[in-house]
């Protein structure tokens, strides 16, 4: 039965027709009336969007149970054994275990070395979980600014076409050309808020990882300096065969 038919039997059908026009205009046609500048913000929009996931991925693999690992460590340290400390380390694979792992390496130097080697790696560990962060600070900061350079551009052609036509202009047609500048000043907000809501999201979650690596740090420098029951009874042996002479 064709369309006319059920218009017949229901006129109410013209109103469904004038919803599903083809020729309404879309939101993505919106979008894309505001003009070139556009572009970068959609891209920096992906980019957000990607540098979100990306770290949220590398937080994931570095998340650890501190207690637990530190458990484990000390009691290899404990009856020293140090290789199987460091095959440990090697099979977690983690931001933590891995700076654990390079004093473990350095066990038997001074106490100075273990700790250098220790902070060392963690800055570094530190650095690779910041890492792109600037990325998505510096998309906080662009992107409301390409949206106000679009608004801006957009009001000069405004402004330049009621030059050419003399000031004879329908105020329909100037209020059209207004919104459609607006719209990138909307689109370059949005996603300013939402780079800059994810970056402090992820730094916060970031500073939390680093602040537990540096306490496991001290922990890890602590433990080495504390007796064990190994050392305290050569201590003990050491100083009843001195006492005898």
């Amino acid at each position: 039965m064709s369309l006319q038919a059920f218009q017949e039997i229901d006129p109410g059908l013209d109103s469904l027709q004038t919803v599903t026009d083809p020729n309404a205009v879309s939101q993505l046609d919106i979008i894309f009336q505001a003009g070139w500048i556009m572009i970068p913000i959609v891209l920096l929009s992906f980019l957000t969007v990607y540098l979100l996931v990306e770290r949220l991925m590398t937080i994931r693999k570095s998340m650890t149970d501190r207690g637990e690992i530190m458990g484990r460590i000390r009691d290899y340290v404990s009856a020293g054994n140090i290789n199987g400390a460091q095959a440990f380390c090697e099979v977690q694979n983690k931001p933590l275990t891995r700076i654990l792992k390079h004093g473990l390496e350095r066990l038997g130097r001074p106490i100075s070395e273990i700790q250098d080697a220790v902070n060392a790696w963690g800055k570094h560990e530190a650095f690779e979980l910041e890492k792109r962060m600037d990325i998505l600070a510096s998309i906080a900061g662009i992107a409301p600014m390409l949206g106000f350079l679009g608004t801006v551009t957009g009001m000069i052609d405004a402004f330049q076409e009621i030059q050419n036509l003399q000031g004879n202009v329908n105020p329909s047609v100037l209020a059209g050309g207004i919104w459609e500048a607006l719209i990138s000043t909307a689109a370059g907000l949005v996603v300013g808020i939402l780079a800059f809501f994810f970056y402090n999201y992820l730094l916060g979650r970031i500073n939390r990882l680093v602040n537990d690596m540096e306490q496991s740090a001290t922990e890890f420098i602590d433990m080495l300096q504390a007796p064990t029951p190994q050392r305290s009874a050569s201590a003990s042996a050491s100083k009843d065969y001195t006492s005898s002479f």
